[in-house]
């Protein structure tokens, strides 16, 4: 059999950790139907069907599961053997804002991990304000931030995705109308702080904080105890949480833009950068 296409494995790999032949074609800038081409010579190529495809979904087929793990050691070995023969010691500083991590960092990290194993990644958690000001220090080489429907736009800014804000509590919590709604919200300055706020005094509902949290891991905490409601994206918060801006006649909420700002040119770090950013909101 002739050698593999890394390629095209690459490709395969790819649309198995993501799901989706579109944000498989992001990250490897190009566009889907390259992707879809590589698959089917590949699976030409070993005679077998790696992939089962769906309108709406893609999954791997009992022959694609089997072959998910060489395919990764494959890259793996490829990747190590270029950082042996060019002795780079290659490094990311990258900020996350807190508003656009979400529950699969874990398994994003380890995508991540397994697709450029030669890449140090030095990951910064923060507001999105903070997080750009570093990034115009030159201390961050890269960033990935919300930027609220009332902030001016940068011109080095890359659009990745719309998300909207939603009023999220326990499943379990009330609220008397009538009464001040208690709030949990981040420390300020924070963009998200300041629209929730703005929403609800344009709506004329009184409001008190009840819990300032350092993170929104702290603020996704005290909403599962049932102290308070808080305006998250569905994606970033703890599953047990539910929508209960309707049940409420809470005032509705700007939908933000997720962005990317990079100054990576190297382009095996800009193409693990991408893969991150394909990767942000799937399952």
């Amino acid at each position: 059999m002739k050698p593999l296409d890394l390629d095209a494995v690459r490709a395969f790999v790819l649309v198995a950790e993501l799901h989706s032949f579109t944000r498989a074609a992001d990250a490897l800038d190009t566009t889907q139907s390259a992707v879809s081409l590589k698959l089917k010579r590949l699976e030409a190529h070993l005679g077998r069907q790696l992939l089962e495809r769906t309108p709406r979904v893609v999954r791997l087929s009992p022959d694609g599961r089997a072959f998910l793990g060489a395919a990764r050691e494959l890259l793996g070995a490829h990747e190590r053997a270029l950082g042996t023969l060019t002795g780079e010691a290659r490094r990311l500083a990258l900020g996350l804002s807190e508003y656009v991590a979400d529950a699969q960092l874990a398994r994003q990290l380890a995508l991540l991990r397994a697709h450029d194993p030669g890449l140090v990644i030095a990951l910064h958690l923060g507001l999105s304000a903070q997080l750009l000001a570093q990034f115009d220090e030159r201390r961050l080489d890269a960033v990935i931030v919300r930027q609220e429907a009332d902030e001016a736009p940068r011109g080095d800014a890359r659009l990745l995705f719309d998300e909207p804000l939603v009023w999220l509590a326990a499943p379990d919590w009330q609220w008397e109308p009538g009464t001040s709604l208690p709030l949990a919200l981040l420390e300020g300055p924070c963009a998200v702080r300041a629209a929730a706020i703005a929403a609800l005094d344009v709506a004329g509902i009184a409001w008190q904080e009840v819990f300032v949290g350092g993170g929104v891991a702290a603020v996704g905490a005290a909403l599962e105890a049932g102290l308070a409601v808080s305006a998250l994206a569905r994606r970033v918060a703890p599953r047990a949480l539910v929508d209960v801006g309707a049940k409420h006649g809470l005032p509705p909420l700007p939908v933000s833009r997720v962005t990317l700002h990079s100054r990576v040119h190297e382009p095996r770090s800009a193409a693990t950068l991408q893969l991150l950013a394909s990767s942000l909101g799937t399952t």
